[in-house]
């Protein structure tokens, strides 16, 4: 039998979607009380998986991932997406409209990159408030991977990339707590 104990304290971090340039930038101030200070950006690139959200944002759109420097605990992450669902509505262009970013909140920890939502789906748990969770990449092999439902743009070389420079600053960061 296991003896249920605290998990490790994760890195949060966070996918930033808009046809804004200005906007990415300016949400990244609005994150960071909620956070923590920001400690690495991805580049921005341009965004084409798909037009869904181009009804909704307009076309050419950006995406930017954004980490922050302060662990926190895993079980933070429906708190943090609900913070981020608020911020997104202040950027709406009127109260019914459509947005114009989205902020997608998640964290990593040594084995995988979990990511909160509010749509339920066959391979989210729901966790509270509204809001589910899912592991979207794992990471074995030296490398990120992805499941048949990660988004494509998890997977691309830039993101994976990224993601595996965040892991290496994370387990650098869990090293330093334990010394």
């Amino acid at each position: 039998m296991g003896t249920p104990r605290a998990p490790a304290p994760v890195k949060y971090l966070i996918g930033l979607l808009s046809a804004e340039r200005g906007l990415l930038d300016e949400v990244e101030s609005d994150v960071a009380p909620v956070f923590g200070p920001i400690d690495s950006r991805s580049e921005t690139l341009a965004w084409s998986e798909s037009r869904f959200y181009e009804r909704e944002m307009g076309a050419g759109l950006l995406r930017r991932f954004v980490s922050f420097t302060t662990l926190q605990p895993p079980e933070k992450l429906a708190e943090l997406k609900l913070h981020t669902q608020k911020i997104e509505a202040q950027y709406r262009r009127e109260a019914d409209a459509g947005r114009r970013i989205n902020i997608d909140p998640g964290y990593l920890d040594a084995f995988k990159l979990a990511l909160a939502s509010t749509k339920n789906a066959g391979q989210r748990i729901y966790l509270l408030g509204g809001i589910y969770a899912e592991a979207t990449l794992m990471y074995y092999d030296g490398d990120w991977h992805g499941q048949p439902y990660t988004y494509h743009d998890y997977l691309w070389p830039e993101t994976r990339r990224f993601l595996n420079a965040l892991r290496a600053v994370y387990l650098a960061q869990l090293r330093q707590m334990r010394a």
